[in-house]
């Protein structure tokens, strides 16, 4: 396919050599020039703004942090929406809240293009690796059209439905989840110090027993054994955004959710003592703190 990508960072630039390593015919954008040296050096073409990368292009991925990011990528002037050819699919590929899934849905209907909410699973080891696991929603062909890139970029497609919102509620859900268990360990472990108990045996009795397999206690539970907080893949500031996300989505669907109240409280807290560029790992830290441990 004739793929554009937007977005260089950290899960980004694994993702686009992927394609690339695919076979696809790549052209890379970022506002940050030397991001895209990489990869022009691997044998992408290297656009100098959205609208030429855009040139062509059978489908574009926005790889970018905020929502005001991905929106002013699509909605601005010379962005994806005045300058994608009628068709093309937008892959919204990173973490965004619903309001501006609804904005980007709207605007690219308008503008004769489809949209595909397609946030990934994964850390930045993964998207190198094509392991990703990547949540689909739109259009039914929009999906189909873009499924070469997708199922090369994970190591599966989940297909949430025909409405780009419907990827995002599952992402955003997924996230919920996983913050619920990052705090839930990091609760597990102090509890356990507070008894003398070295960490570790707890980490061997969950990892070798009840969540046996589950990424989510071999691998952050693995960083707060040893506290490798500076082993980043999804920094705090990042949690509290996406936190935040899921707390907006929770008001426009009238949904308590009192696991986010406790997961939020934990970010803002590491924030507040300097660990916000850390893993989020590090909320056992915050929850050590707590108990008078650190």
């Amino acid at each position: 396919m004739k793929v554009g990508f937007i977005g260089l960072g950290r899960m980004g630039r694994g993702m686009a050599r992927r394609v690339l390593e695919g076979g696809h015919d790549l052209t890379v954008y970022d506002i940050v020039p030397e991001a895209a040296a990489e990869l022009g050096a691997a044998g992408a073409r290297v656009a100098s703004s959205v609208a030429e990368l855009c040139d062509g292009r059978e489908a574009v991925a926005t790889m970018l942090v905020e929502d005001r990011s991905v929106v002013e990528v699509a909605c601005g002037d010379g962005g994806l929406c005045d300058s994608l050819p009628a068709g093309s699919v937008h892959l919204a590929m990173g973490t965004y809240g619903v309001g501006a899934i609804r904005t980007l849905e709207d605007a690219h209907a308008k503008a004769g293009q489809a949209l595909v909410a397609a946030p990934v699973l994964g850390r930045p080891d993964l998207a190198a690796a094509g392991k990703l696991g990547i949540v689909a929603g739109g259009p039914p062909d929009a999906v189909e059209r873009a499924r070469p890139v997708l199922e090369w970029l994970g190591r599966r497609v989940f297909e949430a439905g025909s409405k780009p919102e419907t990827a995002t509620a599952i992402k955003l859900a997924n996230n919920l989840a996983l913050g619920a268990a990052i705090v839930a360990q990091g609760e597990a472990f102090s509890l356990v110090r507070k008894y003398g108990v070295d960490p570790q045996v707890l980490y061997d009795t969950m990892t070798d027993g009840l969540f046996s397999g589950a990424p989510a206690y071999s691998g952050y539970g693995k960083m707060m054994v040893e506290g490798t907080f500076d082993n980043v893949g999804s920094p705090v500031w990042v949690g509290i955004k996406d936190a935040n996300l899921i707390l907006a989505a929770a008001d426009l669907a009238r949904a308590p959710l009192p696991s986010l109240d406790v997961y939020r409280e934990r970010l803002l807290g590491a924030i507040a003592h300097g660990d916000g560029d850390r893993d989020q790992a590090v909320l056992a830290r915050e929850q050590a703190r707590a108990c008078g441990l650190e």
